[in-house]
């Protein structure tokens, strides 16, 4: 699927989109609900938008985090982010 056929985002919203894909907690049914992207859409997505090498660490750390997956989760995780995670702004993580 190529992530442009479906609908264009502005700059705010692929900035977002990159933020969900980043957190930990929120999972591809969020950004589906959201967006309407599909995993493989998202993975699309912050293949074009990343580095090379931001997107390989990213995929390493989406294919170890259960938290990604509704199916995989824990019971007890209703929540999407952590009150303490940075905010990320235009891909870049700022300082508290």
């Amino acid at each position: 699927m190529n992530v442009s056929s479906k609908k264009e985002f502005t700059p705010l919203e692929i900035d977002r989109i990159i933020e969900m894909a980043w957190e930990d907690r929120t999972p591809f049914d969020a950004i589906k609900f959201q967006f309407g992207l599909s995993e493989a859409d998202v993975k699309v997505l912050m293949k074009k938008e990343l580095k090379f090498s931001s997107y390989k660490l990213w995929r390493k750390r989406v294919e170890n985090c259960k938290t990604k997956h509704l199916a995989k989760r824990v019971e007890g995780i209703d929540r999407f982010k952590c009150k303490l995670q940075r905010a990320i702004t235009n891909n870049k993580i700022s300082k508290r």
